[in-house]
């Protein structure tokens, strides 16, 4: 992999301390990817749809049998009942696996259960009963296509408030991005609102062109010609790969100008977890050198 930009250690630092995405079927890849992770890495375990308890609860104890420190997601609309989400998280617990979790509100369009958002879970008590001491939380620097942005705005607001009071830590951790216009922008409306949280900004990390505007459509996220032309997507080259190179290298001159408070990246793996984590080990690398590749 190249990386042609500046070196730049605002760079470096921002991508210093990333965490990573995978599935309950993405082990076997962790496993891979083990030796070029670093020790401590955050990795989120997503709760799908299509994988069961049992799943789940393997990919969380695989991440921390390997070293690295389990974000189980919850998903509060795919829970049918109070007692469902009880007995995840206490299966989690028997693995050291709830100490960090990450509540989303999730895909279905009708809840199956009691939880609508994931604010219902954090104010249901459960977390804390089963030894959660930090939440990560959802944040929508473009948006969400099903969501109103003042909606948004509040949640984000109740979810950060309910968590301080009741003890635990918060994290916003936002969709995934292609443009830091808005990103820093959002990043900004954080900080104004009084929310001190460490964020961490979806990257996509390198993969298929194709690939990665099929996801941004998926989640609505801005995919337009300007906003391809600034990751530096070629739309006549769609079979190519891209890397986060220049998003990650603007995002941290913006952020160096700003008074951005903690902020780092998390990757979405679309590519696989071990392209990611080698991308990500070669640009540190390449940027605290001071190289120019």
């Amino acid at each position: 992999m190249t990386h042609p930009l500046p070196a730049s250690p605002d760079a470096a630092a921002l991508v210093d301390g990333f965490s990573l995405e995978m599935t309950g079927k993405d082990v076997p890849g962790l496993a891979e990817a083990r030796d070029t992770i670093p020790q401590g890495t955050r990795i989120n375990v997503t709760f799908l749809g299509n994988e069961d308890l049992e799943m789940r609860v393997a990919a969380a104890k695989a991440v921390k049998d390997m070293g690295f420190v389990p974000v189980p997601h919850i998903s509060a609309r795919r829970l049918e009942s109070q007692a469902q989400l009880g007995e995840f998280l206490s299966r989690l617990h028997d693995v050291g696996a709830t100490e960090h979790v990450f509540a989303v509100g999730g895909d279905p369009a009708e809840p199956a259960g009691p939880f609508p958002d994931a604010l219902s879970v954090i104010r249901s008590g459960l977390l804390q009963e089963h030894g959660v001491r930090e939440v990560s939380i959802a944040g929508y620097p473009e948006g969400h296509p099903d969501i109103a942005d003042d909606v948004l705005w509040r949640h984000l607001d109740e979810k950060a408030l309910t968590l301080a009071q009741q003890g635990m830590d918060a994290v916003v951790l936002t969709q995934f991005a292609f443009d830091t216009d808005p990103v820093t922008a959002w990043i900004g409306e954080v900080r104004a609102r009084g929310i001190d949280a460490q964020i961490r900004i979806g990257t996509p990390g390198p993969a298929g062109i194709k690939r990665l505007l099929g996801f941004a459509r998926r989640f609505g996220i801005g995919a337009n010609a300007m906003i391809v032309k600034k990751y530096g997507f070629s739309l006549t080259n769609l079979m190519g790969t891209a890397g986060p190179d220049r998003f990650v290298s603007d995002l941290a001159e913006r952020l160096a100008a700003q008074d951005a408070g903690d902020v780092k990246l998390h990757f979405y793996t679309f590519g696989g977890l071990l392209p990611t984590s080698q991308w990500a080990r070669e640009f540190v690398s390449a940027q605290s050198s001071g190289a120019r590749r």
